[in-house]
């Protein structure tokens, strides 16, 4: 479903992502781990179709990014982690515009509206101005209006950064039901728990290079580690030369 195959992203002299390869599978959860500045948001923002691969290519169910962007959104979830929102829309009329801009119907958008007002605990606060919302209300409006298509695969940026325990719940439960409807997803954190209570597979990414993939057992194994944190720390200090 999602695919990354040599992916490259270079500004200039810099290579931010290199010869990035991994895929997530239907009904899976990718966690894509790494330090700041590894590389994780822009590969990301490639299969998003925010930035241009500089070489290699990102696909998601079968679609290239860079051969019909358009085709590549209407099938997929984008949530960054700047949680951009239009602040004069309230929430109910934010996630009903950006319904009309996937093309849904009006007479389905009403109802698929009041479901993700449902879904993500939004209706105390539908009709309040975006520019009013806390942290973790404008979170999980931004999550609704990225999902009210209902795409195969999602792409979720750092989904619980900034969040208290209870919207952070709200997203972890979320993950879950969608996984087992079938969607590839692929997210970032910076949260070891996070990757433990969600992910089938975890990627790591260092220097923008994958330098270990497998399940977290997986990866707790192969560096004799006693948990996925330290497990993780040895992934990204050992020498270069020692990662895969």
């Amino acid at each position: 479903m999602i695919r990354f195959s040599g992916l490259t992203k270079r500004y200039g002299p810099l290579t931010a992502v290199r010869d990035l390869t991994l895929s997530v599978g239907e009904g899976e959860v990718y966690a894509l781990l790494g330090p700041n500045g590894a590389g994780k948001t822009t590969a990301l923002r490639c299969l998003a179709t925010l930035l241009a691969p500089s070489s290699g290519s990102a696909s998601v169910d079968g679609i290239d990014v860079r051969e019909d962007p358009v085709a590549v959104r209407r099938r997929l979830a984008f949530l960054a982690a700047s949680m951009g929102l239009y602040e004069r829309l309230s929430a109910r009329e934010l996630i009903a515009y950006f319904g009309r801009l996937h093309g849904i119907p009006e007479a389905v958008l009403g109802p698929r509206v009041e479901e993700m007002i449902e879904l993500f605990g939004i209706g105390g606060f539908a009709d309040r101005m975006c520019s009013r919302l806390s942290t973790g209300q404008r979170q999980r409006v931004s999550l609704a209006r990225a999902l009210v298509h209902d795409p195969p695969a999602l792409i979720l940026d750092e989904p619980t950064l900034g969040l208290d325990m209870l919207s952070g719940q709200t997203i972890y439960d979320f993950i879950a039901t969608e996984r087992e409807r079938g969607k590839a997803i692929l997210f970032s954190t910076h949260q070891m728990y996070e990757v433990d209570l969600l992910a089938t597979r975890v990627g790591v990414l260092r220097g923008g290079s994958l330098v270990e993939e497998g399940s977290p057992a997986d990866l707790v194994a192969r560096t004799g580690e006693v948990n996925l944190a330290r497990a993780f720390y040895h992934l990204i200090t050992e020498p270069q030369e020692v990662a895969r």
